[in-house]
């Protein structure tokens, strides 16, 4: 009989997916799941990978899973409240640098065995 894997190993097993594929584009991992301990919103936020472009670009990438294409497939999971956490995440991680590069919000969508990578999803303006 099969196990069912826990949310946390298939997370895990998404973002080491979407870190292969993104290696396989060019990208150099700078951090795994940077997280910070509270936000805006009163939760923290977390990035799941952050990555440096060929051109010196900062990517945080929000990696997201789904088995079934229901409510929307993986793409759509991204809210704006997940965006927003993101971006605070993201904002506090630049505070520690020096003089902060270019940057960018990507998503990786993995529906089943379908990976999709939306550069440049969305951004902080407005925020």
């Amino acid at each position: 009989m099969f196990k069912k894997l826990s949310t946390k190993a298939l997370g895990d097993d998404a973002e080491a997916r979407a870190l292969e594929f993104l290696l396989g584009r060019g990208l150099r991992l700078v951090m795994r799941n940077y997280r910070v301990a509270r936000g805006p919103t009163g939760r923290g936020g977390e990035i799941d990978l952050i990555m440096r472009a060929v051109d010196g670009t900062l990517v945080f990438v929000e990696v997201r899973n789904r088995t079934r294409a229901a409510h929307g497939g993986a793409a759509a999971s991204v809210t704006r409240t997940k965006q927003r956490r993101l971006i605070y995440a993201a904002s506090h991680y630049l505070c520690d640098l020096p003089t902060p590069p270019p940057c960018r919000f990507d998503v990786v969508a993995i529906d089943g065995d379908h990976i999709e990578w939306l550069p440049a999803a969305f951004d902080a303006q407005g925020w």
